[in-house]
């Protein structure tokens, strides 16, 4: 709901309520973001108690589109000049819309002869709203964009400091937790590689720093914001000296330039951001169903048990060989089969075929169609992997278009993994892969497509453009959208699954193109826990393609890495070639336990119950929208002592209803189990699935 008030407006969603204000010189500020109080009269106003506000700069008065008006200091929101020479902004209310959701507000600059459109949304969700800018020429000379962010947030001023929860990472290491106190200064985390990138993504929780007042898992008050963007981007924590903190997200302002000739628009991507009182989980379970409800691009997706190939038969593939694993695979219950690399053209390895999509007849005589007509006859969905975006050297495409890729006049191209980066800034780039890929969707009964993306880049030029080069950081990504877009849309029957090398790229951007993200090419059961622990903050459980591979070790069980991987979307990745009777049967079993659980994973309210970067144990609890079911998936690292006894607090069970747990004798209300909890004796790399019934007396 949107209220309007004297000076501004109120928009409230659950118990947050956002405040916007115009102050007297047509700044436009926020005035609030915290818990919705009873009164509109109750909310600030945008003038600042005890100054006489309007002789101050506009950064103080928590300007909604920061500038750096009269040479503030502050870090902006956007930047632009006037190719003839005017440089900055500043820019103030010329008008609004509003309705019961949405509020859009017109802000100008006389001067530079710029427009900006500022939209915020209500979300669907309690706590959570969304934002987007985009900034228009309505003079007669060309101007520059400089930098585009789409959101800055300002927190309650305050003599105690903020702490920014963030991610790091690396390839095979993704999504590190980092909690860091803000300021005075700026705390800076980004992307500079083209792609969100395995070092983060673009998101940030805020709470207090003093241990007192610090946010937990259920409790304390937490700001936080994610980005829709794929591409480079930036995340500011900026704190000042008078106890006051900012966060700034959007695209990356690295290298960045975006001309517009009159009547030329930029947009920046959405944001979402958000406001709770009741911990890191609770703001988890507003992006959860966020995504689930309002970005996912199919709705109500049920993630089918899959079965990859990949570390069964690496680039040796043939027809033969897939149809003897996907028998198996059948009989133990998997859903999707899918074909990883080495399928198409010249693909013997690493160094050859990439960007030739089209089958190899040498390894599948009767083409992908009979291989695709088997698996369908096992009762299987089939599924393809490919990697459009890059070329390989030896290729027929490269030999065509070697100005194709990204790269710098008169510098050597580099090359990782054998491979260099098509430039999908280029229409005819976005157009030949549209064409090639919709051929080989159209021409065989395909059901499923891992998208992979296995570099970033380097060189990162467009020499031909005719424009301004440095489009590229931002036209690349879009012509990546258009690519995912018009396949979905002419295949609309078809699953996505994104992949970039592991979790090279987890954004709600791609989060809106496809039903599921393989967050890790590290697939040791250990290091996933910890990832997928850090994955359900922001993103469904659902959606996270999560396989059960060969354990070279020998200390984890089938039964250890099944439950770990069932706290997700299940997979498969083993080589079934050697995996004997005994062992083929128990994950059929396991597979079947799986699918009895799998709604509750998918579309459940989930209950960090554990964080297992301090204690070791995984305990992710997934509650049943109708409060008849839940799950609790445990599973233990380390070196634990097996007969030491761990206590689960399970949260979010109705406190009035009984409920009775497999394996354990007792039938307790909800509040019962919270308080006294359920006690579990698993040692190291075991593990458990536990089922709660709600029984009715």
């Amino acid at each position: 709901m949107i209220h309007e008030t004297e000076n501004g407006w109120v928009l409230v969603s659950g118990g947050a309520a956002l405040g916007i204000g115009v102050d007297r010189n047509g700044v436009v500020v926020q005035t609030s973001l915290g818990a919705a109080l009873p009164d509109l009269r109750d909310y600030p106003g945008p003038a600042l108690p005890g100054h006489r506000e309007w002789r101050l700069p506009a950064h103080f008065k928590n300007a909604v589109i920061e500038t750096g008006e009269q040479g503030a200091g502050t870090e902006e929101t956007l930047r632009a000049r006037r190719e003839t020479g005017t440089r900055g902004l500043v820019l103030r209310y010329a008008g609004a819309q509003a309705d019961e959701a949405a509020l859009s507000i017109r802000l100008q600059d006389a001067a530079l002869g710029v427009d900006v459109e500022l939209d915020l949304r209500v979300a669907p969700i309690p706590g959570l709203f969304t934002i987007g800018l985009s900034l228009r020429n309505s003079g007669a000379a060309r101007v520059v964009v400089e930098r585009l962010l789409s959101l800055t947030l300002h927190l309650p001023q305050s003599h105690q400091r903020y702490a920014m929860t963030h991610f790091d990472g690396a390839w095979g290491d993704e999504l590190r937790l980092n909690r860091d106190v803000i300021g005075p200064g700026s705390h800076v985390r980004e992307s500079r590689r083209l792609v969100t990138s395995h070092e983060g993504t673009p998101f940030f929780a805020v709470d207090h720093a003093e241990a007192a007042r610090a946010a937990s898992e259920d409790r304390g008050v937490v700001w936080f914001g994610a980005l829709a963007w794929s591409g480079n981007w930036k995340l500011i924590g900026e704190g000042t000296r008078d106890g006051r903190a900012r966060l700034h997200l959007g695209m990356n302002d690295h290298d960045f330039a975006l001309p517009l000739d009159p009547g030329e628009e930029a947009r920046s991507p959405e944001a979402v951001f958000g406001y709770v009182a009741d911990g890191f989980g609770a703001m988890s379970r507003a992006l959860h169903d966020w995504q689930r409800d309002h970005v996912a691009p199919r709705r109500s997706h049920t993630p089918p048990v899959v079965y990859n190939s990949w570390y069964a038969t690496e680039f040796g593939v043939n027809a033969d060989q897939q149809i003897a694993l996907a028998r198996k695979a059948a009989a133990m219950g998997v859903e999707m089969f899918v074909l990883d690399d080495g399928w198409f053209s010249g693909r013997v390895n690493d160094r050859a075929g990439l960007g030739d999509w089209w089958v190899d007849a040498s390894k599948f005589p009767g083409g992908l169609t009979g291989l695709c007509d088997a698996v369908h006859g096992l009762g299987m969905g089939f599924g393809l992997w490919i990697e459009p975006e890059m070329v390989n050297p030896d290729s027929d495409l490269y030999r065509a278009h070697p100005d194709w890729v990204v790269h710098f006049a008169d510098r050597p191209r580099t090359t990782i993994r054998h491979q260099l980066m098509l430039n999908l800034a280029r229409t005819e780039v976005q157009d030949y892969l549209i064409g090639i890929l919709d051929r080989l969707l159209c021409e065989n009964p395909i059901d499923f497509i891992k998208w992979d993306m296995n570099r970033s880049v380097t060189e990162p030029g467009w020499p031909d453009c005719a424009e301004e080069p440095r489009r590229i950081w931002v036209d690349h990504t879009r012509g990546v959208y258009r690519v995912w877009d018009t396949l979905r849309t002419r295949h609309p029957d078809v699953i996505w699954e994104n992949c970039a090398g592991g979790g090279g790229r987890l954004d709600l951007g791609l989060a809106s193109r496809s039903e599921q993200a393989w967050a890790s090419d590290n697939v040791s059961a250990p290091a996933r826990l910890h990832i997928q622990h850090s994955y359900s903050m922001i993103f469904p459980a659902g959606t996270m393609a999560s396989w059960v591979c060969d354990d070279p070790t020998g200390r984890q069980s089938l039964a250890f890495r099944f439950h770990r991987a069932m706290a997700g979307a299940l997979g498969i990745g083993g080589d079934l070639s050697v995996w004997d009777d005994a062992a083929l049967a128990e994950a059929a079993a396991h597979v079947a336990t799986y699918k009895s659980i799998r709604d509750l994973v998918t579309f459940g309210d989930l209950y960090r119950l554990s964080d297992i970067t301090r204690t070791g144990l995984s305990a992710p609890f997934f509650v049943g929208k109708d409060g008849k079911e839940a799950a609790l998936i445990l599973a233990r690292l380390g070196e634990g002592r097996p007969h030491h006894p761990v206590t689960i607090h399970p949260r979010g069970l109705h406190p009035d209803a009984r409920y009775g747990a497999s394996g354990r004798d007792e039938v307790l209300t909800g509040v019962a189990w919270r308080q006294r909890g359920l006690i579990t004796s698993i040692g190291p790399y075991q593990s458990e699935v536990i089922r709660f019934r709600r029984i009715d007396a």
